[in-house]
């Protein structure tokens, strides 16, 4: 009997589900929901998205909606759209990643999210002396240590530091962490119920350790994010500082005055 080879063909590209705040646009929640999908995707997934009437029923908004997150992939060089054939991610997507907060949980994830993450190291350690004041009742914290890279064999874009309560780290996988940002694993995989985050961003230069892990030169431009987690209840649950090439990132900030 004939062998018959069996064709394989990559899974479907699945975006991540999204609770919808109503006092923000809609169409910029949905925008940063699938930006942080497209770039937390396996990387044998499919690049062909769903289509604009499958994805407004999957986030729950209008199809004009829908168009005008797709939009915004598209000008950041995120996606391309063609007619009668579909919307694909673009396999060499804009270099210079921006970041847009406006102050959802998903624009911090989609801050956040890289295509290559590796696991560095993790653990407890004492709470560090510039954390102590967000850990006040703890005497150690879990740390947890990962370089991420703009796809498999490129170059690394930023490194992230997260000190997370240690009663919270317990139900962490860590394989979830090679995959998505801390925040996206604390809120959907752990359950932490996020109040808000405090934002801090500022330039700095590189030091020997940073220089060496995003291989760029000492003293180079570095982007230094602080990133501030509390619960429902006020508690901090998780310190980020992330540590992004200077050359790879810009940041920008939009004020909605309606």
């Amino acid at each position: 009997m004939d062998q018959v080879n069996e064709v394989r063909h990559p899974p479907a590209f699945a975006p991540d589900s999204l609770v919808l705040n109503r006092k923000l646009p809609l169409w910029y929640q949905v925008s940063q929901s699938l930006r942080a999908s497209i770039l937390g995707r396996p990387q044998d997934a499919s690049s062909r998205l769903p289509t604009e009437e499958k994805l407004a029923v999957h986030y729950g908004v209008s199809v004009l909606t829908m168009r005008q997150a797709l939009k915004e992939l598209e000008e950041e060089g995120l996606i391309s759209r063609h007619r009668r054939r579909g919307t694909f991610i673009e396999p060499r997507a804009r270099r210079v990643s921006p970041v847009r907060l406006l102050g959802s949980v998903d624009a911090i994830v989609a801050q956040q999210s890289g295509e290559r993450t590796t696991v560095l190291g993790h653990g407890p350690a004492p709470v560090p002396g510039e954390l102590a004041e967000f850990f006040p009742d703890c005497a150690e914290v879990a740390c947890y240590r990962r370089l991420r890279f703009d796809g498999t064999g490129g170059e690394p874009t930023n490194w992230a530091e997260n000190a997370v309560r240690p009663e919270i780290a317990d139900r962490i996988d860590v394989a979830d962490l090679e995959r998505w940002p801390m925040t996206k694993v604390l809120r959907d995989a752990v359950g932490v119920r996020i109040s808000r985050i405090t934002d801090t961003v500022e330039a700095r230069l590189a030091d020997p350790a940073t220089a060496g892990l995003l291989q760029v030169p000492l003293l180079s431009p570095i982007l230094h994010y602080t990133g501030v987690t509390y619960d429902d209840e006020g508690r901090v649950v998780d310190v980020a500082r992330i540590h992004y090439r200077g050359d790879r990132f810009s940041f920008s900030v939009t004020v909605d005055a309606h």
